[in-house]
């Protein structure tokens, strides 16, 4: 049996694609390139973790977001600082467990995303 063996993009959905890309390179310094996209390079340690949530849960964001995106950062806490100095809104808690740091942002759009700092040496 074939199998998939990791997660080979993330696309989104915008109102405005010129601005949210503008948004995302500007708050989260991903370099969009002319193809309106960005490749990231993925290194040795690295991994993508992938999982379905029941319909109600509020994990995700508001209800009618059928997706959130999980972004990788070296700095949990500097970067919730950057985006709050930007004006950019973000949820309080931060949660910290086994598995790392985890923070909750939204987009232009409004869409929840989480930001994630793995523990040291993962």
């Amino acid at each position: 049996m074939q199998r998939v063996t990791g997660i080979g993009g993330v696309f989104l959905r915008a109102r405005d694609a010129a601005a949210l890309r503008a948004w995302y390179a500007e708050h989260l310094g991903i370099d969009v390139s002319e193809w309106g996209g960005f490749t990231f390079r993925w290194h040795a340690g690295g991994s993508t973790a992938w999982s379905v949530f029941e319909q109600d849960s509020d994990y995700l964001g508001r209800p009618e977001q059928p997706y959130m995106i999980n972004y990788r950062v070296d700095d949990l806490d500097a970067m919730l600082a950057q985006l709050r100095e930007a004006g950019v809104k973000v949820a309080d808690e931060v949660e910290d467990g086994e598995f790392g740091r985890f923070g909750w942002a939204y987009d232009a759009e409004d869409n929840r995303f989480e930001l994630w700092q793995p523990p040291r040496g993962k």
